[in-house]
């Protein structure tokens, strides 16, 4: 081993501090090889496959190779540069081989198979039985069954895609750094909040450059499109966020995403799959492309006359208040914001000074304590990557550890736009010992200024809560496994404990814990919160259409044989016609910035945040049922749902937890959409 590379080394924490650039490339080389060894071992063996020498000994191979691994992807994300970014075009393709060696590899699949083949006669625990299912099927659903020629061609696929998709992402990522809006005059602006024409005159200042500097990261964006009254500068801005990967540059990203489109679909048929879209659903709980555009047409159907009447009366609003006779793509956030002012009173430049970010963080601290006994303390003493970077350490009652939680909350320019929960180190029992997780959220909310205090938006608030309810996921993992432990679970499931967290936003004993205003101190009022659960459900029918029109492109692209698609945007447009309601804007796409789809790992998946909020709306129906404190009702969901992973099948959690199936009825009731 080399004795001076950190990522080589057993570490309780990572160790960033002592990590350099030119230690992820070598260290990664050496971790192959030594996962290679480790499955060399069980191959090599004379004894016959057991569940022990063979399936354990496959899962616990590899450990040094996923630790150094989950760093550095996770840099590349939170906190990357060009040195990085041409480390990930490098060692990608090395890690599709690794897979690929892996699910290729004629004898252990041969010893897999034979375990498989006697499991009924193993005496297996649930978890074991599942554990067993989940390898033999990332043998055959990865193309262990295949003659050789497929194989290699199986191979040449994944390393293409393993590259594009980081292509992708590190496109979209230039195009966001690359924009700026320089406004020298500040009469443009009017509308504008004076904490957000701070954050921009103090970028201006940061750049050297005189006046107020606009960026395509949300927490510049959102607010520009919201509040500023000037028409041509909201048309200019929004037009450059929908280019994204879209313009006459090196950094355009259509061709990419015919490739990745045709190359998934090119795999999918070699595994014996129709599209990639039946591939992905095999593994998840909806199961068949069929079942998830039902179920998105089902939610059309209710959500689109609610949709087209909150349109025109948006439309009615801005003719009467501006005479503004068709609505365009950048008037909607403008419009609907004034809208919402008018019908409810509230906006959030009246809600932000009850949302210090501090304040929050304890307050879905304390929720996560009322609920499930736990407490967190900030420390100084673990090493991190950045200095913005808050550590805790994570307790029970009794003081025993069950967590190390790392938060980094601010827009950076190595940073990726969005908020994400991830893992350093997954929670697993080994020898004896329960191994605690080392859990990380990631966001890109607004900074403090000179003057105030970091305060969110509402909307960011309920972003900290969602991203809060994954990291409790990965927190509360009670498995014997670290591939089932956590958020390992199948992603239509993943998004139950962030979404239903999110419910907690909104209600009073909950707010009371923490909305406290930055300067006074005096708790939010109660008919704000009035307000906000009255305009929780406006424009609620455009909000469902936007999401399911995303879902419906994401099918588009994966559901099909893309191979006769010449022109992604023309493509687009297709896919999103049931679902317009805007006219369409020329010098825009959102597919070549669809990083969810063609770069994480949403692909045929989009649908998956409309199914989990069935799921949480009809668990949350229960935390109200019996009070959203309720120790025994959130004592069921740690035991049956957060703290099993995939060890079960989700539907067999959920009802052991729930008592019943859910119902989607509470869904649309929550989003007023039926009564």
């Amino acid at each position: 081993m080399t004795p001076n590379n950190p990522l080589l080394q057993p570490f309780e924490e990572a160790p960033f501090s002592k990590i350099k650039t030119e230690h992820y490339q070598p260290a990664i080389k050496e971790a192959i090889a030594l996962a290679n060894a480790e499955i060399d071992a069980i191959t090599a063996s004379a004894e016959a496959p057991t569940f022990k020498n063979t399936i354990e000994a496959l899962e616990n191979s590899g450990e040094t190779l996923s630790r150094a691994t989950s760093i550095f992807f996770n840099m590349n994300s939170a906190e990357t540069n060009d040195e990085i970014q041409q480390i990930a075009q490098e060692v990608s393709p090395w890690l599709s081989e690794f897979s690929n060696d892996l699910t290729l590899n004629e004898e252990l699949f041969k010893r897999v198979k034979a375990v498989y083949e006697q499991k009924d006669g193993l005496n297996l625990s649930v978890e074991e039985n599942r554990l067993l299912e989940k390898h033999y099927k990332s043998f055959s659903r990865n193309g262990a069954n295949l003659k050789e020629e497929d194989k290699k061609k199986l191979r040449e696929i994944d390393t293409e895609l393993s590259k594009l998709s980081l292509t992708f992402g590190e496109h979209v990522l230039a195009e966001t750094n690359n924009y700026e809006m320089l406004v020298t005059d500040e009469s443009k602006l009017e509308g504008l909040p004076e904490s957000e024409k701070e954050t921009a005159a103090q970028l201006a200042k940061d750049k050297g450059k005189e006046g107020f500097i606009f960026t395509l990261q949300y927490p510049s964006y959102i607010p520009f499109m919201k509040y500023v009254k000037n028409r041509e500068l909201r048309k200019e801005l929004s037009i450059a966020f929908g280019a994204k990967g879209f313009q006459d540059n090196k950094f355009n990203n259509e061709d990419i995403v015919l490739k990745i489109t045709n190359l998934r679909h090119q795999r999918a048929n070699l595994l014996g799959y129709n599209t990639h879209a039946d591939f992905v659903l095999e593994e998840r709980m909806a199961k068949t492309p069929e079942k998830v555009n039902d179920f998105l047409e089902e939610l059309l159907e209710k959500a689109k006359p609610a949709a087209e009447k909150e349109f025109k009366e948006l439309t009615a609003f801005a003719e009467e208040l501006d005479n503004i006779d068709h609505l365009e793509k950048w008037d909607s956030a403008y419009y609907s914001e004034k809208l919402k002012q008018k019908l409810f009173d509230v906006d959030d430049e009246q809600l932000k000074p009850y949302f210090q970010l501090e304040n929050v963080i304890d307050g879905v601290f304390t929720v996560a304590n009322k609920l499930y006994d736990l407490q967190f303390k900030e420390v100084q003493n673990v090493d991190k990557y950045h200095e913005e970077v808050k550590t805790y350490r994570v307790t029970n009652v009794k003081g025993e550890e069950v967590a190390l939680f790392y938060a980094d909350f601010h827009p950076r320019e190595g940073k990726r736009g969005g908020a994400w929960m991830t893992v350093y180190r997954d929670q697993q029992k080994k020898d004896g010992k329960n191994i605690r997780p080392h859990i990380s959220n990631v966001c890109n909310f607004s900074r403090a200024t000179s003057k105030k205090p970091a305060l969110l938006t509402f909307n960011e608030v309920t972003t900290l809560f969602h991203e809060f309810g994954h990291a409790l996921h990965g927190m509360l993992a009670d498995t014997t496994y670290t591939s089932l432990s956590g958020a390992s679970v199948y992603w239509d499931f993943v998004e139950l404990p962030s979404q239903v967290l999110e419910n907690w936003c909104y209600e009073p004993e909950a707010l009371a814990l923490f909305a406290k205003h930055y300067e006074t101190g005096e708790i939010i009022p109660k008919e704000l919160i009035e307000k906000i659960k009255k305009s929780a459900n406006f424009q609620e029918g455009m909000q469902t259409l936007r999401q399911l029109s995303f879902g419906m492109l994401d099918m588009a692209w994966h559901g099909i044989d893309p191979s006769t698609v010449k022109n992604v945007k023309e493509h687009e447009s297709k896919a999103f016609e049931n679902t317009k309601l805007f006219p369409d804007v020329a010098e825009n796409c959102m597919s070549t910035s669809f990083s969810h789809i063609f770069q994480g790992g949403y692909s045929a998946g989009y649908y998956s945040y409309k199914w989990a909020e069935v799921l949480d709306a009809d668990a949350f129906a229960y935390f109200k049922e019996e009070g959203i404190f309720n120790k025994d009702v959130a004592t069921k969901f740690k035991e049956h749902v957060l703290s099993q992973g995939g060890t079960e099948d989700p539907m067999v959690l959920y009802t052991r937890f729930r008592g019943k199936k859910p119902n989607p009825e509470a869904l649309l009731k929550r989003a007023g959409l039926i009564h």
